[in-house]
């Protein structure tokens, strides 16, 4: 099998000429949706189009123009849009007449997908490992790794991180960054850029691990007694922060140390993302718990958790749902987890996510609103900045929203889909999939930095003018 897709590269995007007095189609279902859909709707806000066509990293949109996929549905999309082995999975299930429904019930479909799936883990934790499938999507798998953790300790604490971001249903969100919660412990997560203790690097890292042991271990400290740490191998919407290696390990020594299972939430690091099929692999920690979504299933709406034999104490029906039998997810995401590993697509990711971030450094040297680059494989964000201002708790350039914004305008206009993160969305965000060619590759970063280029020149103008009146 070919390792990656060898489709043309698409032209910029042109904007459409259509007659003022007709207005095209897809305006026409872009107005209806604002009309009906919730207020809560996201990605539909920043990126107004109508995709009607799909292949590999190009979307074709309703007005005829293409475009390069950098989200790829948040990272869902390990192989890009309709791969020929994804789609042949799917076929094979719905021509044989096998159930597409089937609960929790044992099928040929999801054996296949479980052996899979355990191939790839970490060999320590696959040789000792129980699976649960979960209602099919990352939050609800978020929610049994704590339940789980919670029935097996008796205890009611959490461990979470500053910067998180774990699903949108309430036990998720307790866990995230920007929720309180009196069960949850917020610890530091570390950072190099905007370190919260001025220093970065490997001593901000072991400031933040020495912060965590000396407040478990303080008796006044008020720490209700953890069930369970979850943490990110790479913070995602937290604005592409990986987490160092040695503070990782660090992390796995304190939790072990006092039988505090570790739960990795590997929903959008894991299938290859970050360069090392799981992202908890560049560290060489085994986890006691490991979150799996999004890419799993390759493309199709799946979620599980895999975890230690040991912890594996529930009752039955403790957690279940409906939509855990999805066999069509699990026919496609087989197919997505062999070809992965067996092109090592990883690897091919490690290799071309190293590229691109040296590109992007050289960037940033000529563009003083580039404040960091960073990232792991190819999860890698940008983050912009106002070079005239100064973030007094980091004494780092501010972040720079507006300008953020600015660029993913100018990126769609140039026929290139990227998304925002961090704490003040000023980090633009690239998930490609792993199948990206070096041409493509290189189409997404000319894209990218012209739109850098006019977002600036648009903000400086405004500037420059000065108040209207």
């Amino acid at each position: 099998m070919a390792v990656t897709e060898s489709a043309p590269v698409p032209p910029p995007a042109e904007l459409p000429t259509t007659s003022p007095r007709t207005p095209p189609a897809h305006e026409g279902i872009l107005r209806r949706q604002s009309l009906r859909e919730s207020a809560a709707r996201t990605y539909a806000r920043s990126l107004p189009i109508v995709p009607v066509r799909a292949r590999g990293l190009t979307i074709e949109g309703a007005d005829g123009r293409r475009y390069l996929d950098c989200l790829a549905g948040a990272g869902t999309l390990a192989l890009g849009h309709n791969h020929p082995v994804v789609l042949e999975a799917i076929r094979k299930v719905l021509d044989s007449g096998a159930p597409l429904h089937a609960l929790d019930l044992a099928t040929p479909v999801k054996d296949a997908f479980t052996t899979e799936l355990f191939t790839t883990l970490p060999r320590p934790l696959a040789d000792h490992a129980r699976i649960q499938f979960c209602s099919p999507a990352g939050t609800d798998a978020v929610e049994a790794a704590l339940k789980l953790v919670r029935t097996a300790t008796g205890r009611s604490g959490l461990l979470a991180f500053t910067g998180a971001y774990h699903g949108m249903t309430a036990g998720a969100l307790d866990a995230s960054g920007g929720a309180s919660n009196a069960r949850v412990t917020r610890l530091p997560y570390p950072l190099n850029y905007r370190c919260p203790y001025g220093v970065g690097g490997e001593r901000g890292a072991e400031l933040a691990a020495r912060w965590t042991e000396s407040l478990l271990d303080d008796p006044k400290g008020g720490v209700p007694a953890p069930a369970g740490m979850i943490v990110e191998p790479v913070q995602g919407e937290g604005g592409v922060n990986p987490a160092p290696d040695t503070w990782m390990r660090r992390m796995r020594e304190i939790t072990a140390a006092r039988s505090i299972p570790l739960i990795a939430d590997e929903v959008q690091t894991g299938v290859g993302r970050t360069g090392a099929f799981w992202g908890v692999e560049h560290s060489g920690i085994v986890p006691d718990v490991m979150v799996l979504s999004k890419a799993i299933g390759g493309s199709l709406p799946l979620a599980v958790i895999v975890y230690r034999d040991d912890l594996d104490v529930w009752q039955p029906g403790a957690h279940a749902g409906t939509f855990r039998g999805n066999q069509l997810a699990m026919a496609a995401g087989t197919a997505t987890l062999a070809y992965v590993r067996e092109n090592r697509l990883a690897e091919r990711a490690a290799l071309l996510g190293g590229r691109m971030l040296a590109r992007l450094q050289g960037l940033a040297a000529d563009h003083p609103t580039i404040g960091d680059v960073r990232g792991r494989g190819l999860m890698i964000g940008v983050e912009l900045v106002d070079p005239e201002r100064e973030d007094p708790h980091t004494g780092t350039a501010a972040a720079a929203p507006t300008l953020a914004t600015a660029v993913q305008r100018e990126c769609l206009r140039r026929g290139l889909i990227v998304e925002l993160g961090g704490r003040h969305s000023s980090v633009v965000r690239l998930l490609p999939p792993l199948t990206l060619t070096d041409e493509q590759a290189a189409a997404v970063l000319d894209r990218l930095a012209d739109a850098l280029a006019a977002a600036e020149r648009a903000t400086r103008h405004r500037t420059d003018a000065g108040p209207s009146h």
